[in-house]
């Protein structure tokens, strides 16, 4: 097996601040955009959840062109800087609160998260792409992966927390103003990340693997993922799990106005969540070890699945019962968001083994395009079964109160359906076979060529 020597912790460190980048961006819009259309601009919830998965279905068409570029660049840490150039701005943007409602402003915020969701691209597939060459161990990949997800659980934490602090500063309630600030301090925070894994990364070591398909239409390579069965098992059952975590980001705000009657308790809720991502984010590099990925995946996915569908009891237990089922789901999702980019790390190392070609961007870019796309379709669906049923669009300073119809629909789709989706994905990931055994006897063949005949 070939042997790699870890990065310097000064790298590994540079490379985890990247995670406020991923990690706020992923959080913040997932969270908050949804609710900022209904609540704010009196946007259609229909409408509202196309603006929210749209511009996040166009990461299906640029992220792989994005990771094909950086394969044949030589480099990934140029891209870096170019996200950093425009993303910040986008965002701002998304939330600057126009004078414009309904669907005049559900054509802007489109048209500026349709921009964001393009500069987030230029960043995160080749920050993604980075920890599959900086070390050939499996284990290493973990250990390199809990500093992300160390980084990843203090950027929810801190846009989590805070951003809906902000949005609510006027009087509690939200407010365009709060918005706006909100915007600008994100939009900050995105900046430094960005930057600073940028210059951390400086020494970062990169393993060349394979040849770069240099004239090989985009359309054959994406094609040949199907060829990568460990990919396309992770893609299967990430997928699934995306979609629960995005129906449940998006409903966060919802579920706390019209189940627990306060908007504050979006906050709250978000400690509960991400605290335990800090705290256990050792604990599950350890059951990696001990269970495989793939039995601590499943572990953290129980976990996840048992906290969800506890919630759907919080009218006859209260706030604080809910506030615990969230801690629960919070444990169970740090796993599975290491666990998640170390696999990916893993499947990217085999297929080039394998297949003796460099196309690690472009997976990459797929797998983070339907990543995001996921993620969105989570709200579409929110978005589309609230207007379904008959929700009511409202402005900042307007009070509408919901038919228990409604109510009910934020209540089940806050927590059972998630939790079924869980289940789903536990099932699906019992396929997965890509362990450290098997990855340590395709190292093996590719050192000895005979062995490979």
């Amino acid at each position: 097996m070939a042997v790699s020597v870890p990065p310097p912790r000064s790298v590994q460190i540079g490379y985890g601040i990247g995670s406020f980048c991923s990690g706020t961006f992923s959080t913040v819009p997932g969270l908050l955009l949804l609710y900022y259309l209904t609540n704010v601009l009196a946007v259609p919830a229909g409408v509202a959840g196309l603006v929210v998965f749209l511009p996040k279905a166009w990461d299906l068409v640029i992220n792989p062109y994005v990771g094909r570029w950086s394969d044949r660049s030589g480099t990934r840490r140029p891209w870096l800087l170019g996200g950093a150039a425009t993303l910040p701005v986008a965002f701002v943007l998304v939330f600057a609160g126009p004078p414009l409602r309904g669907m005049a402003a559900a054509l802007f915020v489109g048209a500026m998260f349709f921009l964001a969701a393009t500069a987030y691209a230029l960043f995160e597939v080749p920050y993604k792409a980075m920890p599959a060459e900086m070390t050939d161990d499996y284990h290493e990949q973990s250990r390199l992966l809990s500093w992300r997800m160390a980084f990843v659980g203090i950027a929810i934490l801190l846009s989590g927390a805070v951003a809906p602090a902000l949005v609510n500063i006027e009087g509690g309630e939200a407010s365009i103003g709060g918005y706006r600030l909100m915007g600008v301090v994100v939009g900050v925070i995105l900046l430094v990340a960005m930057v600073a894994t940028y210059l951390g990364t400086a020494g970062a070591p990169r393993i060349a693997r394979g040849q770069t398909e240099q004239h090989v239409p985009l359309s054959r390579q994406l094609w040949a993922a199907r060829e990568n069965r460990d990919f396309v098992q992770l893609v299967a059952f990430t997928s699934v799990q995306m979609l629960a975590v995005g129906i449940m980001l998006a409903g966060a705000p919802y579920f706390a106005t019209y189940v627990l009657g306060d908007t504050r308790a979006t906050t709250t809720m978000f400690l509960a969540l991400v605290g335990p991502i800090i705290i256990t984010m050792p604990l599950w590099t350890r059951l990696a070890r001990r269970l495989e990925k793939r039995g601590a995946m499943i572990l953290a996915s129980v976990l996840f699945l048992a906290g969800g569908g506890a919630m759907v009891l919080t009218p006859a237990f209260g706030a604080g019962y809910a506030h615990a089922c969230v801690v629960v789901i919070g444990i169970g999702y740090a796993g599975v968001q290491l666990l998640q980019f170390s696999m990916l790390a893993d499947t990217l190392v085999a297929d080039a083994l394998r297949s003796g070609k460099h196309r690690t961007g472009v997976f990459t870019g797929l797998w983070t395009a339907i990543e995001t796309v996921v993620l969105a379709l989570g709200a579409l669906l929110l978005g589309w079964t609230l207007s379904l049923v008959g929700f009511i669009e409202s402005e900042a300073d307007e009070t509408v109160t919901q038919s228990d119809r409604v109510v009910d629909t934020i209540l089940y789709g806050g927590s059972l359906l998630p939790a079924a989706l869980i289940a789903v994905a536990i099932a699906l990931t019992l396929r997965y076979r890509l362990t450290a055994d098997h990855l340590a006897e395709l190292h093996a063949r590719t050192a000895d060529p005979e062995r490979a005949g």
